[in-house]
C-alpha cells in the first residue's frame, strides 16, 4: 500500500500514513491535556506548550490527512498554506491589537 496519485496527481496517504498521523494527534493533544490537568507547572509554561503543541497539530493534519505538501499539485498547496496563514495571524494579532487598545483606553484606570 504505497502512495497512488490520481489522475488529478493528488496523492492518496496509506494505512501507516494514517496511523502514524493518528497517534502523532493523540500525543500532541495528550500532553497539554496532562499538563493542564496536573497543574504544577507554571501557567506560562503550560500556555507555550498548548500553544506549540496545537501549532504542531495543525501541520500533522495537513500533512497526514489533508495530504498538503509542497509536492503535489505543482506546489499551488503550499502557496494556499503560506496565505491561510498570513490571513489567520493578520486576523488573530487585529483582534488581539483591538481588545487591548478597547481595554485601555475604556476601562478606568
Amino acid at each position: 500500500m504505497s502512495h497512488s496519485a490520481t489522475e488529478h496527481g493528488a496523492s492518496h496517504g496509506s494505512v501507516k500514513s494514517y496511523m502514524i498521523g493518528f497517534i502523532l494527534s493523540i500525543i500532541l493533544t495528550g500532553i497539554p491535556f496532562w499538563m493542564v490537568m496536573d497543574g504544577s507547572s507554571a501557567h506560562s509554561t503550560t500556555l507555550a506548550v498548548v500553544v506549540i503543541c496545537a501549532v504542531v497539530q495543525v501541520i500533522v493534519h495537513l500533512v497526514y490527512f489533508l495530504h498538503l505538501d509542497s509536492k503535489s499539485e505543482g506546489g499551488w498547496n503550499l502557496v494556499a498554506i503560506v496565505f491561510s496563514a498570513i490571513i489567520i495571524l493578520i486576523v488573530v494579532v487585529g483582534s488581539l491589537w483591538i481588545m487591548w487598545n478597547l481595554n485601555y483606553n475604556m476601562m478606568p484606570h
